[in-house]
């Protein structure tokens, strides 16, 4: 039986419409690793691997850590949103702002 790790990190990949070939790449693991992760009952991953994974899926590695199952909520979402963010260069920053207030007029 998978883990909730395991179940948490299937079930957003499938959301994102990701293969597990395509996480492996993007978070620089094996597909058999991540295959493990998803569906071994006590996976050991390491803090820099959970981070990594999370950063690609969009959630935090609290969540997937954390023991509760269930759907990343906003509160996640946003955190993960402005991790990204943060990393983006200052020219970067400034498109997705002017994006921004586009939507903002619109409401």
């Amino acid at each position: 039986m998978p883990s909730v790790l395991g179940q948490k990190i299937n079930e957003r990949r499938r959301e994102l419409g990701m293969s597990l070939e395509k996480l492996a790449v993007e978070t620089e693991s094996s597909k058999s690793y991540l295959w493990e992760l998803e569906n071994r009952d006590k996976p050991n991953p390491s803090a820099d691997k959970v981070t990594k994974i999370a950063a690609v899926l969009g959630v935090t590695a609290q969540y997937l850590m954390d023991q509760e199952s269930g759907s990343p909520d906003r509160v996640v979402r946003d955190e993960a949103f402005f991790r990204k963010y943060k990393q983006l260069t200052d020219a970067n920053k400034l498109k997705l702002e002017s994006i921004l207030d586009v939507f903002s007029r619109e409401n």
